[in-house]
């Protein structure tokens, strides 16, 4: 895979965030809520927001990105109701910065980091042989989620540290702007092997999942969930509500996230 058609599928995947965001920065309609989403929520917020409109009437506006693009957003203003993190600290942030209700904040959902290889019929990856992984990539490139900012690349990265591979694969590292972004390179065979969530190689029937990583790898994947303490939206409390009730709780279940307790 060439580095710039890498760069050209990571265009692309930044330049649609950046339209979604611009989109739902528009003036909200009465009874609309508008919600920023991490990218790893698309298929099931698609299910929650019908969900939503089916039981209230009421429209979900969501915008989804990386988490720090979407933090970033909502620390320039823009106009956004309830915010989903893919990871605590994004969350951290914004409730230091007095951004969000922290009294109504709930952590949602927990995940899991998978490797993933595109296709299928590939023999696992033993991560616990420090030379699988780097033998199994060869001159290919890993696909990633920025490791310095999207959760989800943080997390690769810390798992890649823990496991002491870090410093061998970081030059074959593809970067893309968000988890699914990430996902999209290896569906397409642009990377052979790519670092995502468990639900987003679930949703993709272009790759296999080759290793699971150790829980203890890397920080708890924990998403939480807040509205914003600038909406005076109504309905943005109560889709918090929502999304801890059975209705949502078994969206995010059939697509394979633990749902917590709060």
């Amino acid at each position: 895979m060439s580095r710039s058609r890498t760069g050209r599928v990571a265009g692309v995947c930044i330049a649609a965030a950046v339209a979604a965001l611009l989109a739902v920065s528009a003036p909200a309609r009465a009874g609309d809520v508008t919600v920023f989403a991490a990218a790893s929520l698309k298929d099931a917020m698609d299910d929650v927001a019908d969900l939503w409109a089916e039981t209230t009437d009421h429209t979900a506006k969501v915008a989804l990105a990386g988490s720090s693009t979407l933090a970033r957003q909502i620390q320039q203003g823009a106009p956004v109701d309830v915010f989903i993190s893919a990871n605590t600290a994004w969350m951290d942030r914004l409730e230091a910065d007095g951004l969000i209700v922290a009294e109504r904040r709930v952590d949602l959902l927990r995940n899991t980091l998978v490797l993933v290889g595109h296709g299928h019929g590939d023999d696992a990856v033993d991560l616990s042989d420090p030379a699988a992984l780097p033998a199994r990539l060869g001159d290919g490139r890993l696909a990633m989620a920025l490791v310095e900012a999207v959760p989800a690349g943080i997390y690769g990265k810390a798992a890649l540290q823990s496991l002491s591979l870090w410093r061998t694969l970081e030059p074959r590292v593809a970067q893309a702007d968000n988890v699914r972004a990430a996902l999209a390179l290896v569906s397409t065979g642009e990377a052979p092997l790519g670092i995502v969530y468990g639900t987003d190689a679930a949703a993709d029937d272009s790759v296999s999942v080759l290793a699971t990583f150790p829980e203890d790898s890397h920080p708890p994947i924990v998403y939480p969930a807040a509205p914003l303490a600038d909406s005076t939206n109504a309905l943005a409390d109560r889709f918090v509500d929502f999304l801890q009730g059975p209705e949502a709780r078994s969206a995010f279940e059939r697509q394979g996230f633990d749902v917590t307790d709060g």
